[in-house]
């Protein structure tokens, strides 16, 4: 039987096999990605997004576990940095959620971004088909934890969760241009330490502008994963988000535009790759070189690239 056939017959194995295919890039990933995609829309996405150190990772755990103890199946998948001699993921994140992935209803992926600066490996968004159309009902992502360029999530989940530790205070208003405009709900983690109530309190009076401007409360949720407290009303908020999103028309918004931004972004892969095929790496040394020698300039050259191959 093919994986493909063993993928939709529930194989795990064959899970993992598609997810390398997707994530390496290999020849016909597409062509899986299209034999998947009829199957996808089942799976609600969560994005958990936030500074290094605001622990992601354990709320992320502790988030999977009461959604594997009500008998749903969750798919996580943890990018992590990538390591400047292999590629791969540095940290893996599969050794530290390494009881959920004993799990029959479990299924973790740890993926590197592999150069990419917006928080997101470039294929995880085609990793979350292959989850969504393998049945599962949850799919948890969580970002690497780069700061303001942190943005890709938005185009990757329905309901993004920024973590924020109480001492992120000083850095609250630094955040405002970027992971403060994304998030749907702001979780205080690590809340047993000195200065939650402050930064809770700050961020709620922070966010009475955001209010004023739409029907969501953008609610504060106080947890610290490690002594599990506070995962239940994260939870409850997050399912208060997707009810929002489901009453209101801003989940089909959502989706369409997830949907836009993935066509935008394998344009853009394509047409990366045939401006490698057609010019290859020896012709553009040789404008490299002229460019160098004062002969021409990179936006003259840019032009004539374009009007040459793709006109």
């Amino acid at each position: 039987m093919a994986v493909i056939d063993r993928f939709f017959e529930g194989d795990r194995r064959a899970l993992a096999k598609i997810i390398s295919h997707i994530e390496n890039r290999a020849e016909s990933y597409r062509q899986v990605l299209a034999r998947l995609y009829p199957k996808t829309g089942r799976t609600y996405k969560l994005g958990f997004t936030g500074p290094p150190g605001a622990g992601k990772s354990s709320l992320v755990d502790s988030v999977a576990d009461v959604y594997l103890k009500a008998g749903e199946k969750v798919g996580i998948v943890a990018v992590d940095p990538s390591s400047p001699f292999t590629g791969g993921a540095l940290l893996g994140d599969r050794i530290r959620m390494a009881h959920l992935s004993n799990q029959e209803n479990a299924f973790i992926r740890s993926m590197a971004t592999r150069g990419s600066g917006g928080g997101l490996a470039i294929s995880t968004k085609d990793v979350c088909i292959a989850l969504d159309a393998f049945g599962f009902d949850k799919n948890l992502i969580e970002t690497v934890g780069v700061g303001q360029v942190e943005l890709d999530i938005v185009n990757a989940a329905d309901t993004v969760v920024v973590v924020l530790v109480p001492e992120s205070g000083d850095t609250i208003q630094a955040m405002k241009a970027g992971l403060m405009e994304i998030a749907d709900i702001f979780c205080v983690n690590k809340s047993d330490r000195e200065g939650s109530d402050r930064l809770a309190a700050e961020l709620v009076m922070m966010l009475d502008v955001k209010r004023h401007d739409s029907d969501w409360e953008y609610p504060v949720v106080q947890t610290s994963a490690t002594k599990n407290t506070g995962i239940d009303i994260l939870i409850e908020k997050i399912q208060a988000h997707r009810d929002y999103l489901k009453s209101s028309g801003k989940f089909e918004e959502r989706r369409r535009r997830q949907v836009k931004t993935e066509i935008y972004r394998h344009l853009e892969e394509r047409m990366l790759e045939e401006v490698h095929n057609r010019i290859g790496d020896l012709k553009l040394e040789e404008i490299i070189d002229e460019i160098s020698s004062g002969a021409s300039d990179p936006f003259t050259k840019a032009t004539e690239i374009f009007e040459k191959y793709f006109r």
